[in-house]
């Protein structure tokens, strides 16, 4: 967790296969409501398919172009609402798919790369450019590789302004 950095900017170097698959596998070892794990997860490594996502970040996320590797996550409103209706799908599944994307970002991490959460964008772009399907909500875009550069360092509130 005390590595894990927002870094914007990465090197060329290709991401494998094995490292992307195992981001994902750790992921998942996120909890989540019912253990229904209502989430979805594209993986983008086309420049043409990073592009389309950056243009649905109002084009200010160029981190998601210069990422070897970006990955989607979105809610699955339907298979959450299956079981537990209107909650499951306007809460339990974006709860879902954030805890998620928390776990893929320590999973990135622990492995030595590091990625940023990109939030900033129009959700019914990102279904259009990327034809998803009506069930999904997109919920977080996160790019990540090796570091290109130092990170600021991080800057956190003390824990008497946090705990009420």
């Amino acid at each position: 967790m005390e590595k894990r950095r927002s870094i914007r900017k990465f090197k060329l170097t290709e991401i494998l296969d094995e490292m992307i698959l195992e981001i994902l596998r750790l992921a998942q070892l996120a909890p989540s409501a019912g253990n229904l794990q209502a989430y979805k997860v594209r993986i983008l490594k086309s420049r043409e398919e990073k592009e389309k996502l950056k243009q649905a970040t109002f084009s200010k996320q160029e981190s998601i172009v210069s990422a070897p590797v970006a990955f989607l996550i979105c809610a699955d409103a339907e298979e959450s609402g299956k079981r537990y209706m209107e909650r499951g799908e306007n809460l339990y599944s974006i709860q879902d798919a954030t805890i998620f994307t928390a776990y893929v970002q320590l999973a990135i991490a622990s492995l030595g790369l590091v990625s940023v959460w990109v939030g900033a964008f129009s959700e019914a772009e990102v279904i259009n450019a990327l034809s998803l399907p009506k069930n999904l909500r997109p919920v977080a875009i996160v790019p990540f590789g090796y570091a290109d550069g130092e990170p600021k360092e991080r800057v956190r509130k003390n824990l008497e302004e946090i705990i009420i």
